[in-house]
């Protein structure tokens, strides 16, 4: 142990003296593509700077595949994965304390969450061979043998529950609550964990639910790092060698239905007890793989996404003083993620911030941007996008994002280009076809009626 203890911290000093000569064109370093022999999907980056790799293996295992009143299993399933792994193989059983020595010792991390979309299992790992096996073998081990201790999940969903009793308090979480009930209906994308719904899990549950979507040939492997394509498929084989190779892929998952558009503008004043009231405005966007995705951030970027330069924050706070910050965004996923324009104001000026921001909004749709306006925008996200790809750790996010949502492998090669080839009309275009202003919903909590 001490051999590896030894190696860990020689690599590290390695890598962080290597942090200064990161290559700066990274974007044009080619994505690898295969599909391994147990169904698996892998997408590479051979980046041999620094000897480290980072992963990511995405299983379509999100909160949208929760159970009709079991809002949060996926979660669950997510954090169950650090509270211990089976004895198998002749490998001993871990306890969750166990297993944070264990990756202390090897300078390695692992980590499981689950959002709407997908399941996410991350590791990052020094490429010493000594110590990526054991980090592979040990994250495989959380992957596919979880030991699903029974008295540790009541604990645990008792401090959830009460972290949802808390966020209810807050007259942000209310809005949040309201606005996503109202724009997404009866769609998963819309479906609330509460305590109710978290009693209803089960430590059984949780299997069920692992066995049925954690499979090998369901996987999509993202890799950033210093190994070549051969490591990789070591490095992938051993990752996934712990799920069982019976796991029904044959069969597909059943389809979500889509999120449906809004028929009707919907309002709702909520009452609350706040030195501020919350205001969110929005409705169904638009999926993540949607042709129009890159107008769409060009134009939300000028409209509400730029921070201080964006016509929301110039209309709502510069000219009138109404809030100190207002933001716009698409929350893009495999389905129609919410458009969301948010605020927090007096509560004696939320009707007349409402107003503002829904003049802004219809306006800019009809009109779309100025000249001088586009051109701010692409020369800002432009001239940021090195920021977006200048760590291993960013660029396995760009990577898995191409992966999950099935774009071009020259995805990011392409993209200032498409930017930079983007026309007003492209802009005005784009988001007159997603935004119908006249049909949004609006939640007001703590407004002064």
């Amino acid at each position: 142990m001490n051999t590896i203890k030894t190696i860990a911290a020689r690599a590290f000093l390695i890598s962080a003296g290597a942090i200064f000569y990161i290559n700066p064109a990274w974007a044009l370093l080619p994505i690898q593509h295969w599909t391994e022999p147990s169904g698996a999907q892998v997408y590479l980056v051979e980046s041999p700077v620094i000897p480290m790799v980072d992963v990511q293996i995405d299983f379509d295992a999100g909160s949208r595949r929760d159970p009709a009143g079991q809002s949060g299993l996926a979660s669950a399933v997510a954090n169950m994965a650090s509270k211990g792994v089976m004895a198998a193989g002749g490998d001993a059983a871990l306890h969750e304390n166990a297993l944070g020595e264990a990756w202390a010792d090897l300078g390695a991390s692992f980590e499981a969450n689950a959002d709407r979309d997908a399941l996410h299992y991350t590791l990052r790992s020094l490429t010493d061979p000594a110590l990526l096996d054991k980090a592979a073998r040990l994250a495989a081990r959380q992957i596919g043998e979880p030991s699903w201790p029974a008295d540790v999940w009541p604990r645990d969903r008792a401090r959830w529950a009460a972290s949802l009793k808390e966020a209810d308090t807050r007259p942000g979480t209310v809005a949040a609550h309201a606005f996503a009930a109202a724009v997404y209906g009866s769609h998963p994308y819309g479906a609330r964990t509460t305590e109710e719904t978290l009693q209803r899990i089960g430590v059984a549950d949780m299997q069920a639910f692992h066995q049925r979507h954690i499979a090998a040939c369901r996987a999509k492997v993202s890799i950033v790092g210093a190994v070549t394509r051969a490591q990789a498929q070591t490095l992938v084989a051993t990752l996934l060698a712990r799920l069982p190779a019976s796991a029904d892929c044959a069969t597909p998952l059943p389809p979500v239905g889509e999120i449906s558009a809004l028929t009707a503008p919907a309002e709702q004043d909520i009452p609350f007890a706040s030195a501020q009231a919350h205001v969110l405005i929005g409705q169904p966007g638009f999926a993540r793989r949607d042709p129009d995705f890159i107008a769409l951030l060009v134009g939300n970027h000028i409209l509400g996404g730029g921070g201080f330069v964006s016509r929301l924050t110039n209309e709502v706070r510069e000219k009138r003083g109404l809030s100190y910050s207002v933001y716009s965004y698409f929350a893009a996923g495999l389905h129609a993620g919410a458009f969301t324009v948010g605020l927090q104001t007096r509560p004696d000026q939320a009707r007349e911030a409402v107003q503002v921001s829904r003049d802004v909004i219809a306006r800019f749709v009809a009109e779309g941007p100025t000249e001088a306006e586009l051109r701010a925008a692409k020369d800002n996200l432009i001239g940021g996008f090195a920021l977006r790809i200048d760590s291993n750790k960013k660029l396995l996010g760009n990577v898995a994002n191409i992966a999950w949502n099935d774009l071009p492998l020259t995805y990011l090669d392409d993209w200032t280009k498409k930017v930079e080839a983007l026309t007003v009309a492209d802009v005005r275009a784009a988001m007159a076809r997603k935004l119908q202003p006249g049909r949004m919903v609006t939640v007001v909590v703590g407004g002064q009626r």
